[in-house]
C-alpha cells in the first residue's frame, strides 16, 4: 500500500511529462489526477492504521549508498508524524489537481503543468517518508526543483522567471546549511539513519568539534545547520524573500506550495529531528525567537499589501512562525496540529483567491475590486469560512470553533505556560508576538474580505459585468477544504493535543513536551514545575495533557482567564478595526484612493516596502555580486581570455592563414614563384649554416 501511495504521483508525472503530447491534455490530466486521488485515499487509510491503530512500519525498497561506513538505503518510515504529513500533502494536492482542471482550462501547457504538480507531490512524499537524512535530502532538493518549475511555469513572463530564480537561489542558501548539517551528522554519529542517530544523541551531548582553532558543541552545531535548511524551505525571516514572489506562478501552485508541501518541510524536519533539537537548548531558543519574529514581521507586512495573493502569502509566512516557535518551545504536537489545520484553511483561501481572479479576468489588485459578493456568492461564502478559520474564531469555554481556534490558541497558551512568568524569556516573547500577530491576522484577513467583496466596485465596469462564478470542477475542492476548515480542529483536537494524544503520536514525537518544558531553552526549564503540578492531577504527562485538552474550552486552572480569552479578544479587535476603517462611511474607497496616490506616513511606506529587506539584500548581496561578475566578465573573460585567445593568437593565426591561402589561386606561375622562394630560402639556410 505504502509503495503505491508514494510512487503513484511519480508514475503520473512521468506519463504526463513524457507522453503528454501523444496522449493529449485530457488523458494526461486524468492520469495524474486519478493517481493523486488514489494516493490521498491510501494516505487516509495510513492515518487510520498508524495513528488510530498504533501500528508503525518500515518498508525497505532497495540498496542505495553502501560505501565504507556510509550506508543509506531507500526505505519508507511510516509513523504517525509521517501519516499526518501524507494526509496533508496528498489531500491538498489531489484537490489542487481537480481545481486546476478549471483554472488552467485555457492554458496550452496543461500536460506539462499537471506533470510538474505530480512531480512536486512525489518529492514531498519522498521527503516525509524517508528513514535517513540522505533520502530526506533527496526529497528536499526534489521539492526545490519542482517549485522552480512551477513558479516559472509561465516562462514567457519575465517576472515569473525572476521569481523562480529567486526562490531557487534563496533555497540554495538554506540547503547549504542542511547539507553541512547532514555531513556533520555522519561525522559525529557515523550514520545517517534516523533511529541510529537519535539513539546516540544522549551519549554525544558533551562532544565538542574543533574547527579553525575553535571548538563547537557538536549537537548545537548540527541543530543550527539543520535549522538553516528549515529557514530557507519554510521562509523564516531573512530567508523569507522568495515566498511572496512565488505568487507569480499559477494560483493552484500557490495553494500547493503554501498549504501542503514546500513551506511545511522545515517544520517537519524540526519535529522529526526533535531529539537533536531537545539536546540543543541554544538553537531551540533561537528557533523560538526566529519563529516569533517571523510571525510578527509577516503579519505587519500583510496589513498594507494590495495584491490579494500576496496578502495570503505573507499570512502563510506568519502562520509558519507560529509553528516554529511552538517547535522551539518543545510543543511539537501543537506545531503539527497547526500545520494540519493550516493546510485546510490556507489552501481554501488561496483557491478562493484563484476563483476571484478567475471571475475578474485575472485582476489581483484589491484596490480594483469591490462589490462582487452578489456575483460570486459561493466563493464569498467559502472565503468567509477560510477567514473565520485563520483568524481563530471560536468561543472560549466551549468546544465550538473553527480549525484555527483550536490549533493557534493552544500554541499561544503553551507559550505562556513555557514562559512560567518570565517576562524576558523567549517563550514570553513568543506569547506576545503570537497575540499581536493574531490581532493583525484578523485585521488584514477582514480587510481582504471588505476590499474584495464589499463596497462599490473600483475597477473597470466591463470587468464586473462579465464576472461569473467558477465552474463546478473548481467549486468541489472548495467545499472539501471548507469542511476541513470548519471541523478539522474540533475533531482532531483530542488526537493531536487532548486525551488520546499520547497514544496517537506513540513514539513519533514527545507529546509530554507540550506543557512540560522539556528541552526548552535556558531559563525556561522552570516551567517543568507546571508539568509536575499537572501530573499531580493527571497521573502522568499524557493524562496531564488530557486534562489541558479537556480544559481548552473550559479553562485550565493554571491559566489565568485573560490568557484563555486574549486570542479571542485580539481576533475581535482586529475585526472591529478593519470594519471601521474599510466599511464605515465608505472607508474602503477613501483608503484605496490614498493608496493609489501614494499617500501614507513613514510607517505605512516601511510596511509597504516589506521592511526594506529586499532593498537591503540588493545593496549587500546583489549589487556587489553584479560588480564582481562584471569584473570577471569584462576583464577576466573579454580582455584576458578573449583578448589572448579568440581575439589574440587565434585571430593572428586566422589572419595569417587567410593571407597565405591567397597563394592557392590555381595559376601555375604563382606556384612556381612559391617554389623558387622556397628553394631560395633553403639555399640561404644552408649557406648560413655552412658559414657558421
Amino acid at each position: 500500500m505504502y509503495t503505491i501511495l508514494v510512487f503513484a504521483p511519480l508514475v503520473g508525472a512521468l506519463i504526463a511529462g513524457l507522453f503528454g503530447r501523444k496522449i493529449g491534455d485530457v488523458a494526461a490530466q486524468s492520469v495524474t489526477t486519478a493517481l493523486l486521488i488514489l494516493s490521498a485515499l491510501l494516505s487516509w487509510a495510513a492515518l487510520v492504521q498508524v495513528g488510530f491503530g498504533h501500528t508503525e512500519t518500515d518498508v525497505p525498497l532497495l540498496r542505495w549508498f553502501d560505501v565504507g561506513d556510509m550506508k543509506a538505503n531507500w526505505a519508507l518510515q511510516i509513523d504517525t508524524l509521517t501519516a499526518v504529513m501524507l494526509v496533508v500533502i496528498t489531500s491538498v494536492s489531489a484537490l489542487v489537481h481537480i481545481y486546476s482542471w478549471g483554472y488552467m482550462s485555457h492554458d496550452d501547457g496543461k500536460a506539462r503543468f499537471f506533470s510538474y504538480l505530480s512531480l512536486f507531490t512525489f518529492a514531498m512524499l519522498m521527503l516525509v517518508t524517508s528513514d535517513n537524512f540522505i533520502q530526506m535530502f533527496f526529497g528536499w532538493e526534489g521539492v526545490g526543483l519542482a517549485s522552480y518549475l512551477l513558479i516559472g511555469f509561465w516562462y514567457k513572463k519575465p517576472t515569473a522567471n525572476a521569481a523562480a530564480i529567486k526562490a531557487f537561489v534563496t533555497n540554495r542558501v538554506g540547503d547549504v546549511g542542511l547539507a553541512l548539517g547532514v555531513m556533520t551528522v555522519f561525522l559525529v554519529f557515523g550514520s545517517v539513519k534516523f533511529d541510529v542517530v537519535f539513539a546516540q544523541v544522549a551519549d554525544k551531548k558533551d562532544l565538542m568539534l574543533p574547527f579553525l582553532g575553535m571548538e563547537f558543541h557538536a549537537i548545537e552545531l548540527i541543530a543550527a545547520l539543520l535549522f538553516v535548511g528549515a529557514m530557507g524551505k519554510s521562509a523564516q525571516f531573512f530567508l523569507h524573500v522568495w515566498l511572496p514572489d512565488a505568487m507569480e506562478g499559477p494560483t493552484p501552485v500557490s495553494a500547493l506550495i503554501h498549504a501542503a508541501t514546500m513551506v511545511t518541510a522545515g517544520v517537519f524536519l524540526v519535529c522529526r529531528a526533535y531529539p537533536i533539537f531537545e539536546a540543543a537548548p541554544i538553537t531551540s531558543g533561537f528557533i523560538t525567537v526566529m519563529g516569533a519574529l517571523t510571525a510578527f514581521f509577516a503579519a505587519t507586512v500583510a496589513l498594507v499589501q494590495n495584491d490579494i495573493k500576496r496578502v495570503i502569502a505573507y499570512s502563510t509566512c506568519s502562520q509558519l512562525g507560529y509553528m516554529f516557535f511552538a517547535a522551539g518551545l518543545g510543543l511539537y504536537n501543537a506545531a503539527m496540529f497547526h500545520l494540519f489545520t493550516h493546510a485546510f484553511f490556507k489552501a481554501l483561501l488561496f483557491l478562493c483567491a484563484g476563483s476571484v481572479i478567475h471571475a475578474l479576468h485575472h485582476q489581483q489588485d484589491m484596490r480594483k475590486m469591490g462589490g462582487t459578493y452578489k456575483l460570486i456568492p459561493l466563493t464569498y461564502i467559502f472565503m468567509i469560512i477560510g477567514t473565520l478559520a485563520i483568524t481563530g474564531v471560536g468561543i472560549p469555554g466551549t468546544k465550538i470553533g473553527f480549525a484555527g481556534f483550536f490549533s493557534k490558541d493552544v500554541i499561544i497558551e503553551g507559550a505562556y505556560a513555557a514562559a512560567n512568568g518570565g517576562l524576558y524569556s523567549p517563550a514570553m516573547l513568543a506569547f506576545t508576538a503570537g497575540l499581536l500577530a493574531a490581532l493583525m491576522t484578523s485585521f488584514y484577513s477582514w480587510r481582504l474580505i471588505f476590499l474584495t467583496f464589499h463596497g462599490k466596485h473600483r475597477g473597470e465596469p466591463d470587468v464586473l459585468k462579465h464576472a461569473h462564478e467558477s465552474p463546478p470542477v473548481m467549486m468541489v475542492p472548495l467545499i472539501m477544504l471548507a469542511i476541513g476548515a470548519v471541523f478539522a480542529g474540533m475533531y482532531f483536537y483530542k488526537h493531536f493535543i487532548g486525551d488520546y494524544a499520547s497514544a496517537f503520536w506513540a513514539h513519533s514525537i514527545p507529546v509530554d513536551n507540550a506543557y512540560s518544558g522539556t528541552g526548552l531553552p535556558p531559563g525556561l526549564a522552570e516551567s517543568a514545575s507546571h508539568s509536575a503540578d499537572a501530573a499531580a492531577h493527571g497521573g502522568d504527562h499524557g493524562e496531564a495533557k488530557g486534562d489541558h485538552g479537556d480544559d481548552h474550552g473550559g479553562g485550565h486552572h493554571d491559566f489565568p482567564t485573560w490568557v484563555i480569552w486574549s486570542p479571542f479578544i485580539a481576533m475581535l479587535a482586529g475585526f472591529i478595526v478593519a470594519w471601521f476603517m474599510y466599511m464605515f462611511k465608505d472607508g474602503a474607497a477613501k483608503r484605496t484612493a490614498a493608496s493609489v496616490r501614494g499617500e501614507g506616513g513613514v510607517l505605512y511606506k516601511f510596511l509597504l516596502n516589506k521592511w526594506y529587506v529586499d532593498e537591503l539584500y540588493e545593496m549587500i548581496f546583489v549589487k556587489p555580486a553584479r560588480k564582481i561578475g562584471d569584473i570577471f566578465w569584462k576583464i577576466g573573460d573579454q580582455k584576458l581570455i578573449d583578448g589572448l585567445g579568440p581575439n589574440g593568437f587565434a585571430a593572428m593565426a586566422s589572419g595569417a592563414a587567410k593571407r597565405i591561402s591567397k597563394f592557392q589561386s590555381g595559376y601555375l606561375f604563382h606556384y612556381a614563384l612559391v617554389m623558387l622562394v622556397g628553394v631560395a630560402a633553403i639555399i640561404a639556410l644552408v649557406f648560413t649554416a655552412v658559414g657558421s
